[in-house]
């Protein structure tokens, strides 16, 4: 992973599923601990933003490396559900390492 737009790519999926982390633990003590939610409203911005993050950071990589359209789907429907994008950056992490067959 050598190129710029890739290293920004890896970043904002881990930062984007470390947010989700971080929101769901603050609902879970919002909701079932102790009813406050101060980690609702920590970390409801920062995971908004470093989903903006991300799907920026998606677009970036997508047209450096001349994705196809049903790869740049998955990687934005992978930001939605919590870790998805982590799956999604190591699927095309090994995609990206693979080797290439030649032709005959």
């Amino acid at each position: 992973m050598n190129s710029s737009p890739a290293r920004v790519f890896r970043i904002a999926a881990i930062g984007e599923a470390c947010s989700w982390l971080g929101l769901l633990v603050g609902m879970f003590f919002k909701y079932v601990v102790v009813e406050n939610e101060i980690g609702v409203k920590v970390f409801g911005p920062v995971h908004g933003a470093m989903f903006i993050a991300y799907l920026a950071a998606l677009v970036w990589v997508a047209r450096a490396e001349r994705w196809s359209l049903a790869r740049f789907a998955v990687g934005a429907v992978a930001s939605i559900p919590p870790f998805t994008t982590l799956l999604f950056e190591l699927w095309v992490e090994r995609v990206r390492r693979a080797p290439v067959p030649e032709r005959a």
